[in-house]
């Protein structure tokens, strides 16, 4: 089975799993709505993901009333906001407790050291007054 996001399918097989038109597949690619791979021949290759965001098109015109430029405009926020969720749980990383070492540099900057590796012995250089914090993880 092919991931969410492989290309594979053409244009007929997509309108046929999103219950439409190859037309209308054709006119939602050039409004924006969908944007299908292409092919070196410049055919339309489609993957599942792109077949639900066309059934959520026809669900939202044909149920919601939702014209067209509201549709891509509801698309495109939708998007906006998967992204936003994926940087804050790629920042909130940085920020819970247990799961960052932090450690201060030879400038007394406060950095990150990776989880499992040891801040390196002071030496004689100007690294000697160099602070690590250490936190135990909770149990």
């Amino acid at each position: 089975m092919p991931s969410d996001d492989a290309r594979v399918y053409v244009i007929s097989v997509a309108a046929e799993l999103a219950g439409m038109h190859p037309q209308t597949l054709r006119q939602y690619d050039r409004l924006g709505l969908v944007s299908p791979g292409r092919t070196s021949g410049r055919g339309r290759r489609y993957s599942l993901r792109d077949i639900a965001t066309l059934r959520e098109v026809q669900r939202l015109s044909q149920d919601e009333g939702v014209n067209l430029a509201g549709i891509k405009r509801i698309l495109e926020l939708e998007s906006e906001i998967d992204g936003l969720r994926r940087q804050v749980e790629y920042l909130r990383a940085f920020v819970e407790p247990g799961r960052r070492v932090f450690t201060a540099d030879a400038r007394g900057d406060v950095v990150a050291v990776p989880r499992g590796i040891r801040a390196r012995r002071p030496s004689q250089s100007a690294e000697a007054g160099a602070v690590v914090l250490w936190r135990p993880s909770p149990r």
